[in-house]
């Protein structure tokens, strides 16, 4: 299989700290067992929905991104759980539908998705979704994959743009993930704009068909953020929180499961019982706003970071 290795920009970070700085925003893993679903207005709580999110599936993977990595054996474990929940495994445009009033969701409904477009998402993850018929959505980062491109992220082995039509006759929908991974919440409008447009017009070019969602690097959004991803024409895009989403959950910023590699097969059959993680939407707390408040002020010494 060819593979593209990410270039490094300027300003980027080494990828170390993911899981505190994640968890530090709002985005990591909140105590085990905890699950609160959230309330409609008329005080029924809405059914949870289990958002898996992978990064990358193999068992050597780069130390930067080893703690969000599964390997082949512990994918094929989640993936049997899923199958044996019951659920509807769906792609993001099932949730889009419902949220814009176009059509109901299916029973339970689970959704499997993948950020950034490591080389294994086009082979042997890609097939173990197919040999049990479980559809997925993957979100791209354009400069990590497209000849010549440059991105934030840390040398890996990524899968190249020309195979992004493959994974969609695979069964996976086929979102963004911006050009260069940074942190949206941090950026100029200007360089906002280009991270939002510059990776849909990329995607849509190689697929020849609109794409219509997006995912925030490492979740970072803001209500500025989700504004303008609105105004570039996405029509929903997905956050991390690591929570449990829900039929009620806000279109820009659809709350995912981060997967690490410490998780079990316990964990995952949980999350499906729709357990183990809070259910959104929920406002952002006081924690979270400061981290965002204190990550634009470094960014304006040390200009775009990594999002990790």
């Amino acid at each position: 299989m060819r593979t593209t290795t990410s270039r490094r920009g300027a300003g980027q970070g080494d990828g170390r700290g993911r899981a505190e700085r994640g968890a530090q925003d709002g985005e990591g893993p909140i105590r085990p067992g905890r699950s609160a679903a959230a309330p409609s207005p008329g005080g029924v709580r809405a059914p949870a929905i289990p958002v898996f999110l992978y990064h990358s599936v193999m068992d050597d993977p780069p130390g930067w991104i080893a703690e969000f990595t599964v390997t082949p054996q512990q994918f094929a474990a989640h993936l049997d759980a899923v199958v044996r929940s019951g659920r509807t495994p769906v792609t993001i445009s099932a949730i889009a539908d419902h949220l814009a009033g176009r059509a109901p969701l299916p029973p339970r409904p689970v959704l499997l998705t993948f950020d950034d477009g490591f080389a294994d998402l086009p082979g042997p993850t890609a097939e173990a979704l197919a040999e049990r018929a479980l559809p997925a959505t993957a979100y791209l980062t354009t400069g990590a994959i497209a000849p010549g491109g440059r991105s934030l992220l840390p040398p890996a082995p990524m899968m190249p743009l020309a195979r992004a039509a493959e994974l969609e006759r695979y069964g996976m929908e086929i979102g963004s993930h911006t050009v260069t991974h940074a942190q949206l919440d941090t950026l100029s409008a200007k360089d906002l704009a280009y991270e939002l447009r510059a990776s849909k017009a990329v995607l849509e070019d190689a697929l020849g068909h609109e794409v219509r969602h997006l995912a925030y690097p490492h979740g970072y959004n803001s209500p500025r953020v989700r504004a303008m991803s609105a105004r570039a024409g996405y029509e929903t895009a997905a956050a991390v929180r690591h929570a449990l989403s829900s039929d009620r959950d806000e279109r820009y910023r659809i709350a995912r499961l981060i997967v690490r590699r410490t998780h079990t097969v316990a964990d995952v059959e949980g999350w499906l019982a729709g357990a183990g993680a809070r259910v959104a939407p929920y406002r952002d707390g006081p924690k979270t706003i400061a981290w965002r408040w204190y990550r634009r002020a470094r960014a304006m010494v040390r200009g775009p970071e990594f999002a990790g």
